[in-house]
């Protein structure tokens, strides 16, 4: 199979283990664009595999379609992707995911004290978020999205 010709929507599909109909969806998206061949055909270009693969571990890391295609915007359209263009990418993926995973390791730590979400019914919510402290600081478990507990008093 010649890179020029491009790879076959089926061929796409059984390298990625996407569906062709998600395949079809991420061409709907904008997240990859095929040609059409003198047979009408979908074509793809074999950089395509490792657009699709990112997608895919993209969004099980919780990322949306529309940041997946702005991540991928910083790709060129019209030719294969360099070592790189994918360096690149990775500096911004891993900037998001570092502090994904900083939340992620609040969230595990702190989920059975206060979060600061002001519900005040833990009686240590009490103490670390007094009269509703957090809300102050505006909506959401404001601990948890990195604001700080009042300074406790040393009496």
């Amino acid at each position: 199979m010649a890179d020029g010709a491009g790879v076959s929507i089926g061929y796409l599909a059984e390298r990625t283990g996407l569906a062709v109909s998600a395949i079809r969806y991420y061409e709907a998206q904008g997240l990859v664009s095929p040609w059409r061949n003198a047979g009408g055909q979908r074509r793809f270009m074999r950089a395509d595999i490792r657009r699709l693969s990112f997608i895919m571990i993209a969004q099980q890391f919780g990322f949306s379609l529309p940041e997946i295609r702005e991540l991928l915007s910083e790709l060129p359209g019209s030719r294969t992707p360099t070592p790189e263009d994918w360096t690149q990418i990775s500096l911004s993926f891993r900037e998001n995911l570092d502090r994904r995973i900083e939340t992620l390791q609040k969230l595990r730590d702190n989920l059975d004290g206060c979060i600061g979400c002001g519900c005040l019914s833990l009686p240590k919510c009490r103490l670390y978020n007094p009269g509703d402290f957090a809300n102050g600081k505006g909506a959401g478990p404001r601990y948890l999205m990195g604001d700080r507990p009042m300074p406790q008093s040393s009496d």
